[in-house]
């Protein structure tokens, strides 16, 4: 995918408030994340167009709910494996490929695609489980508080008996780290989808 660059200073929640008026920083951020989700879900199902689908319906639905992002202190990144994660369990939980968001954007849906199985998901939470296990404890704890139960970063601090910036430091720090765990191997080269394709026009808000 191209684009023509106005947006490759912006950051992720930067890209995300522009996009809800103008598409192009959308797909700044899709190239920006798009290997990665594609080659978690990839090694997730082992196969090739199921993992294409599940792309492309999980920057479809991060296209419909961009102007409810929230940045962590990570960027978008543990969002969109957040979206990817649901997508990829709710494809185990109904049997099917989720294409709910790619209809809403006029993205057409592969017919014939393997039926989800029970083992997309296993280790899963095991994964996150060990990588978290091998972050230093005060990066762990101050990620665990922020991303899992929302804890703002002053009241981090006063847990960590730390200053409310070195808080945030601390989440950017373990944050980044998680990434880089929980990085998949070399992905198999792959087309990946476009998120928008004729978007409908009750869509573009």
């Amino acid at each position: 995918m191209t684009h023509d660059g106005r947006h490759d200073a912006l950051d992720d929640a930067g890209l995300l408030r522009v996009a809800r008026r103008d598409p192009a920083a959308f797909r700044v951020l899709y190239d920006r994340h798009v290997v990665r989700v594609h080659a978690f879900l990839l090694r997730r199902t082992g196969d090739s167009t199921a993992a294409f689908e599940l792309t492309a319906e999980t920057f479809s639905r991060a296209w419909l709910g961009r102007d409810r992002f929230t940045d962590q202190g990570g960027g978008a990144a543990p969002w969109l494996f957040g979206i990817a994660r649901n997508v990829l369990a709710s494809a185990v939980r109904e049997r099917a490929i989720p294409r709910d968001g790619r209809r809403r954007v006029g993205l057409e849906a592969a017919e014939s695609v393997a039926a989800p199985r029970e083992t997309w998901l296993a280790g899963l939470d095991d994964d996150l489980a060990a990588a978290l296990g091998m972050l230093p404890d005060t990066q762990r704890r101050a990620v665990e508080l922020r991303v899992m139960d929302g804890t703002a970063y002053d009241e981090i601090g006063r847990e960590l008996e730390i200053s409310p910036g070195a808080a945030r430091v601390r989440v950017h720090r373990g944050l980044t780290a998680l990434r880089r765990l929980l990085r998949p191997g070399p992905p198999v080269p792959a087309p990946v989808p476009s998120p928008i394709v004729k978007p409908k026009p009750g869509d573009l808000r």
